[in-house]
């Protein structure tokens, strides 16, 4: 079964905009796992933007499911969070600093010696590790190589192909996870997956492990409820 981790980002750059603590991050997470997210996401940035640092001490202690925790591992600061937390999982994605949302997946051939001994410090604490790639084969065997235990599928090209030709949006994403399963490593994905285009996604890939989403649900929960709006994400999945 697919599990739905909820990315609560945009909850901190509401909290942002004006200061002091509405809405509450905490609660936020709290309540998410209440409403059945089996998962809470966060991608805290350098410029702290939206998720702070400080945020994500605060949040572990509240965590009942599983903390993901996104990010730029070529920041020290970064990889010393990580470390100090010691989430369930670390999503490593290649953010240049000034990036407003993630827009590609690591070239993990290229990167491959680079990325090895960061995976392995990961998980030598005990955390299990991903890496953000693109739905290419050749990435996929490259992220083998690094030693992480699972790959996230940057689902954007899905996500604007699947109004046109879902059939055609999907096809790349289908032969790499096949290729993921051949290789033993777990299947995440994550970007602009909504209520419209996530169950075709997910009845389609096989072995997803989890889906991790912000934007989209929270945009939905502003016009549906917050509630209504993890459990009808979590429909999509089952």
């Amino acid at each position: 079964m697919t599990k739905l981790s909820v990315n609560i980002n945009k909850f901190a750059t509401l909290r942002n905009s004006r200061g002091g603590n509405n809405p509450d991050l905490v609660k936020a997470a709290i309540d998410a796992q209440l409403f059945g997210a089996e998962g809470i996401t966060v991608h805290p940035r350098p410029d702290e933007r939206h998720i702070r640092y400080a945020d994500v001490y605060e949040l572990k202690k509240i965590i009942t499911t599983e903390l993901n925790i996104e990010g730029n591992c070529r920041e020290q600061k970064f990889i010393d969070l990580v470390l100090d937390v010691r989430p369930e999982q670390v999503t490593l994605v290649p953010d240049t600093n000034n990036q407003i949302t993630s827009d590609h997946g690591w070239d993990t051939i290229k990167n491959r010696d680079y990325l090895k001994p960061i995976v392995d410090l990961f998980q030598k604490t005990g955390i299990r590790v991903s890496l953000f790639v693109d739905p290419v084969t050749e990435m996929v065997e490259g992220a083998v190589e690094t030693g992480a235990n699972r790959i996230e599928l940057y689902t954007e090209g899905y996500a604007k192909g699947f109004s046109a030709n879902k059939n055609k949006a999907i096809a790349p994403y289908i032969a790499a996870a096949i290729r993921a399963k051949e290789l033993n490593l777990g299947i995440n994905a994550g970007h602009d997956l909504d209520l419209q285009n996530l169950h075709w996604f997910a009845q389609n890939i096989p072995g997803l492990d989890e889906v991790s989403i912000g934007h989209a649900l929270i945009c939905d929960a502003l016009y549906l409820g917050f509630e209504n709006a993890v459990q009808l994400y979590k429909r999509q999945l089952h």
